[in-house]
């Protein structure tokens, strides 16, 4: 699986698309420099607060939709998929490595927020410790809350050769993410809406569906992740190339 996974590694390295993990990380950056001005409160979780609304409200799901999409480009090329899959390689394997690359990409860009969260509070001269349970908490949150859209993104993209469709698919499940996160009754079950649920810190004014404890918000997480990867794995292992 090893080498497979570095065959799969040195494909996405022959193109620029890996270069989008710093897209996000940049701009959510600078919106983390906007003065905070408030008295009273957590300067590390207020930017963090406004770095969230970046970067997991719209690029962190679009950014899922897109690596899905492009692990799963070269092989929908010129008969990829009967080339790779004409190896000795079970397809488990083949799957399973895929999906791992796009969630390996989702945390260099998660890692990248950190680092630049790092750089505004350095840069700023934030007095208070960092809050490192809130911060690692919000981080690895938004990380597990991708699983869900990125196993769904890996159903459309093996399934459609068409590299625009899963990135249209994508971003137009993507725009609704204002509306519908703040809904207490809608936000929590929709697979888009979660890695900004999971990455706002809770605070005394948090309304909506950030109001949902994080408990509960994994237990969907996981829950509807578990459906749709095994969904996607049987799909993949009975497709007919």
């Amino acid at each position: 699986m090893w080498n497979l996974f570095r065959a799969e590694w040195l494909k996405l390295r022959k193109t620029s698309i890996w270069q989008l993990v710093f897209v996000s990380p940049i701009l959510a950056s600078m919106t983390g420099f906007t003065d905070i001005g408030a008295e009273g409160v957590n300067t590390w979780a207020v930017a963090l607060s406004l770095m969230g609304l970046v970067h997991a409200l719209l690029f962190l799901p679009l950014l899922t939709g897109v690596f899905s999409a492009f692990v799963c480009r070269y092989e929908h090329l010129n008969g990829g998929w009967k080339q790779l899959l004409s190896l000795p390689v079970p397809r488990s394997n083949i799957y399973l490595v895929k999906f791992m690359l796009v969630m390996g990409l989702i945390a260099i860009s998660q890692l990248l927020i950190l680092g630049g969260l790092l750089l505004i509070g350095q840069l700023k001269g934030f007095s208070e410790p960092i809050p490192w349970e809130i911060v690692l908490k919000s981080l690895a949150g938004g990380w597990v809350a991708c699983l869900p859209v990125a196993a769904l993104q890996m159903i459309v993209s093996v399934a459609w050769s068409s590299f625009a469709a899963p990135l249209a698919i994508n971003v137009i499940f993507t725009l609704p993410n204002i509306l519908i996160s703040n809904s207490e009754r809608f936000g929590p079950y929709y697979p888009w809406s979660q890695p900004f649920l999971t990455m706002m810190p809770q605070t005394d004014q948090s309304f909506g569906a950030l109001n949902v404890s994080l408990e509960t918000l994994l237990i969907v997480i996981l829950g509807s992740f578990i459906m749709f990867f095994a969904a996607g794995f049987l799909y993949f292992q009975r497709k007919e190339i």
